[in-house]
């Protein structure tokens, strides 16, 4: 799903020879940096550089990949990524399944005033309390899939920037779980059916975004302002408790709290979803 040579093409591309403090000279051929100027930066031979990129050469050292990383301003989550592809490990890293505790299930019922969910590495929805299962229409079984559904675009208000962090995250998450049948079809699946996807994953971006706002068009209660948070199940790799807070005293929250009347019968556990069926 992933291979090292295209990640480190698309990382190169991205750095202009004046950023990286080199000289440009005249009749470029490729956009960002060429491979010896990359090998330069690291303090490797191009020779080396070179079978890198064409999978030639296998295992480099964690001293190499940090020059590499320096040299392609790579970010954290950017050269974690880069090391798995590199030195991928013997056995295939695998995600615990998709059961979500009891326990969780209870603290999403719990949450009455804000969406929460529980999804998994491929976005599958596991669990959702009734504020969040009347945030996105439908019955929304993946939500990866659901950017690019015709919901998805209307419901988002920054649809681009949505859309990319999440291919993002299906980046990173096939470095993860290269094994993963799922995610290969589910990655698959997209490629085909969205030319948007495609362009976004030709990118070779991978995104970890833990905090952050979205904003939503909803089509029953208008716009809404919700500040997100991400949070990994230590005891389940691949799960994340996904919450959506309003502030306090706004127009949102007051929105919120309409369309949880319009829900007011909230069991006491939430919503758990068999995953992989369509958005």
């Amino acid at each position: 799903m992933d291979d090292l040579g295209g990640f480190l093409k698309s990382r190169r591309a991205r750095v202009t020879p004046q950023s990286a403090g080199l000289e440009p000279g005249a009749r470029r051929r490729v956009a960002g940096l060429r491979r010896e100027e990359v090998a330069l930066l690291a303090g490797i031979s191009v020779e080396y550089y070179v079978r890198l990129e064409q999978g030639r050469s296998t295992a480099p050292s964690e001293e190499v990949l940090d020059a590499i990383a320096r040299a392609l301003r790579l970010d954290e989550v950017e050269r974690a990524h880069l090391g798995r592809l590199a030195r991928p490990a013997r056995r295939t890293a695998r995600p615990r399944g998709d059961l979500v505790r009891p326990q969780l299930l209870r603290l999403l019922a719990l949450v009455e005033r804000a969406p929460a969910m529980i999804v998994n590495h491929r976005g599958d929805l596991l669990a959702a309390n009734a504020l969040a299962s009347a945030l996105f229409p439908g019955d929304v079984r993946n939500l990866t899939r659901f950017v690019f559904s015709t919901s998805g675009r209307e419901l988002y208000e920054d649809w681009e920037t949505i859309a990319r962090d999440a291919v993002g995250q299906l980046r990173l998450a096939a470095g993860q779980y290269p094994g993963d049948r799922g995610l290969a079809t589910l990655i698959g699946e997209l490629s085909m059916g969205s030319e948007d996807f495609r362009r976004l994953w030709a990118a070779r971006d991978v995104k970890m975004r833990t905090h952050g706002v979205k904003r939503f068009r909803h089509p029953l209660i208008g716009e809404l302002e919700l500040g997100y948070q991400h949070f990994e199940v230590a005891e389940a790799p691949g799960q994340r408790l996904i919450t959506l807070l309003p502030e306090p005293g706004s127009a949102t929250e007051a929105a919120l709290a309409l369309l949880g009347s319009w829900n007011a019968v909230i069991p006491d556990t939430p919503r758990a979803s068999p995953p992989g069926r369509p958005a």
